[in-house]
C-alpha cells in the first residue's frame, strides 16, 4: 500500500482496525514507542551511541558520533524494509541504510565490533523503559489515584462482605476498593523495580568481547561508556543475548498488574448484576445496551477489561518459553518476542478504560444497605457466636450455626431464636445473661459490626498517597 493511504480497516490486528480508530489518542502514544518504526529508531539510537563511544575511546574519528546520530535521525523505516528484502537480515539492512546516510567515510565505524543482539537487546531495554516512563506508569498512577478517591469517598458506606459468592459479614465499600489500592500500588512499585533491572550489552557474538578486544584495550570500559549514553547499565555477564530474567521480571510485573485490573473489573461487573445492583457504569444518552432488548445496560466496559486480560495473560507463557536459548543463543525467540509489546498495549488500554470508569462509577448506597439488611438475620450469627464464646459457652459456634440454620429454614430473627433457645437451655441462659448492654446493642444494631473497615480504608489511602508523592513518575496527560 502506498505511503499515506493507510486504511486501518484493511489490517489484520484489532489493535489497528479497532483501537486505532476508537482511541486515536492512545494509539498515537503506542505507535510512538512500540511500533516497528519505533523499534528501528531505538536500534538506530544504539548504533549511534556505539560510534560515539568508539570516538570517545579514540577509535572512530572526531565528530563521527554526532554525524552518525544526525544520519540516524534521517533513516526511514521504509528504506530499512526495502534493504532487508535484499539482505534477508534485519540489522544488516539497518546498518547498510545508516552507513549510506552517514557517508562512506563513516561507514567503517558503524556497527564495528557489535553483533546484532548487542543492538536489538539493548534497544528492547530502551523501548520497554521509555514505554513505562512515558505512558504506562503514568496511566497506572492515574488509575491508582482514581481508586484512592473512590475508596476515600466510600470509606464509610456500609456493604455486605462476600466470600464464595455468599453474604459474609459487613464491611464498607471503601474498604473493598482500598484492597485494590493496596494491590495496584504494590504492583506499580514492582514495575518500577523491574524497570531498574533493565540492562544493556555490548559484548559481541558470544558475549566475551572478542571483536571489541581488537579495537580497544578495555572493551568493558567501552561498553560502560556506550550504555551510559543510553542511560543503561551493562549486564554483569551476557552471551550473544542478554540474560532473559530482567525481561521476564518485567513481564511478570506487567502480567500480575493486569491481573489486579481484571480482578477489579470482575468484581465491579458482579456488583452490577440485576439482583445486586450496587454499582453501575455511567452511560451516555445515546448508548445502546442490546441489539434486541432496549432496556439493557450491560457492564460491557468492565467485561472488556477482563477480555483483554484473557488475551494478554497467556503471553507470559511465551516469556517463560523465551527464557530458554541454546548455548550462546538461538533464534527460537526471534519471532515470539516481537509480540510481547502487545502486553504493554493491552494493559495501557485497560488502565485507561478503568480510570475513566472508576471516576464516574455510580454507587447505589441504598441498594447496598438493602442487600446488607436482607440477610441480617443470618450474618449476625458471627458476632453472636464470638460474644457467647467470650462469655464461656463451650459450643458457641455450633449453637449459632444451628440457630442460623433454623432461621434459614423457618424465617424469623436470630435473636428471637436465641431467646427461645434460652428457655430450653439453662447454660445458654446463664451465658446470654452475662452479655453487656453494649454487646446487646451490637446484636440489635448489627451495622455497627464493621470492624476496622472504615479506618483501614482511610489509612490505606493515606499511606499510598504519601508513597505516590515520592515517586518520580510524570503525570499522565489524557486526551483533551
Amino acid at each position: 500500500m502506498a505511503r499515506g493511504s493507510f486504511n486501518p480497516f484493511e489490517t489484520v490486528s484489532p489493535w489497528d482496525h479497532r483501537y486505532a480508530v476508537g482511541q486515536p489518542h492512545l494509539y498515537q502514544v503506542w505507535r510512538q514507542y512500540l511500533s516497528e518504526a519505533a523499534t528501528l529508531r531505538y536500534q538506530l539510537q544504539v548504533e549511534a551511541a556505539l560510534v560515539a563511544g568508539l570516538e570517545e575511546m579514540g577509535v572512530a574519528p572526531p565528530g563521527s558520533g554526532a554525524r552518525v546520530a544526525e544520519a540516524a535521525a534521517r533513516v526511514e523505516a521504509e528504506a530499512i524494509a526495502q534493504e532487508e528484502a535484499r539482505t534477508r537480515h534485519s540489522i544488516r539492512a539497518l546498518v547498510n541504510c545508516l552507513a549510506r546516510e552517514a557517508g562512506a567515510d563513516l561507514a567503517p565505524w558503524i556497527h564495528l565490533g557489535a553483533t546484532s543482539s548487542d543492538i536489538t537487546e539493548t534497544a528492547r531495554s530502551l523501548q520497554y523503559r521509555e514505554s513505562l516512563d512515558r505512558f504506562l506508569l503514568p496511566q497506572l498512577v492515574a488509575l491508582l489515584e482514581a481508586w484512592m478517591a473512590l475508596a476515600e469517598r466510600e470509606a464509610a458506606t456500609p456493604q455486605i462482605g462476600r466470600t464464595h459468592g455468599q453474604h459474609a459479614v459487613p464491611i464498607t465499600f471503601g474498604f473493598a476498593i482500598a484492597l485494590y489500592v493496596e494491590r495496584l500500588g504494590g504492583r506499580i512499585e514492582q514495575l518500577q523495580a523491574a524497570r531498574e533491572g533493565l540492562v544493556g550489552k555490548l559484548t559481541g557474538a558470544v558475549g566475551a568481547y572478542n571483536a571489541l578486544s581488537l579495537l580497544v584495550e578495555d572493551p568493558e570500559e567501552l561498553e560502560r561508556r556506550v550504555l551510559a549514553r543510553l542511560g543503561l547499565r551493562p549486564a554483569p555477564v551476557a552471551s550473544q543475548i542478554l540474560p532473559p530474567e530482567p525481561f521476564a521480571d518485567l513481564f511478570h510485573a506487567l502480567t500480575s498488574t493486569f491481573g489486579v485490573l481484571a480482578n477489579f473489573a470482575d468484581d465491579m461487573r458482579h456488583l452490577q448484576r440485576s439482583e445486586l445492583g450496587e454499582v453501575a457504569e455511567a452511560v451516555t444518552a445515546e448508548q445502546v445496551g442490546s441489539s434486541t432488548m432496549p432496556h439493557k445496560r450491560n457492564p460491557w466496559n468492565f467485561e472488556h477489561v477482563k477480555s483483554l486480560w484473557k488475551v494478554a495473560m497467556p503471553r507470559m507463557i511465551t516469556v517463560y518459553l523465551d527464557q530458554i536459548s541454546e548455548h550462546q543463543r538461538d533464534l527460537t525467540n526471534s519471532a515470539s518476542s516481537r509480540f510481547l509489546v502487545e502486553l504493554f498495549v493491552a494493559l495501557s488500554q485497560a488502565a485507561d478504560r478503568l480510570t475513566r470508569l472508576s471516576r464516574r462509577l455510580q454507587v447505589d448506597r441504598e441498594r447496598m444497605a438493602a442487600n446488607l439488611e436482607r440477610e441480617r438475620p443470618l450474618w449476625v450469627a458471627e458476632p453472636l457466636y464470638i460474644l457467647l464464646a467470650r462469655h464461656g459457652h463451650p459450643e458457641a459456634h455450633e449453637l449459632a450455626r444451628r440457630l442460623a440454620a433454623r432461621v434459614r429454614e423457618e424465617g424469623g430473627d436470630l435473636l428471637q431464636a436465641l431467646e427461645e433457645a434460652r428457655q430450653r437451655d439453662p447454660q445458654l441462659d446463664q451465658v446470654a445473661a452475662a452479655l453487656t448492654p453494649e454487646e446487646r446493642a451490637l446484636l440489635r444494631e448489627p451495622l455497627r459490626y464493621q470492624g476496622r473497615a472504615e479506618a483501614r480504608a482511610r489509612a490505606t489511602v493515606a499511606r499510598w498517597r504519601a508513597r505516590v508523592a515520592q515517586w518520580a513518575i510524570a503525570p499522565w496527560r489524557e486526551e483533551g
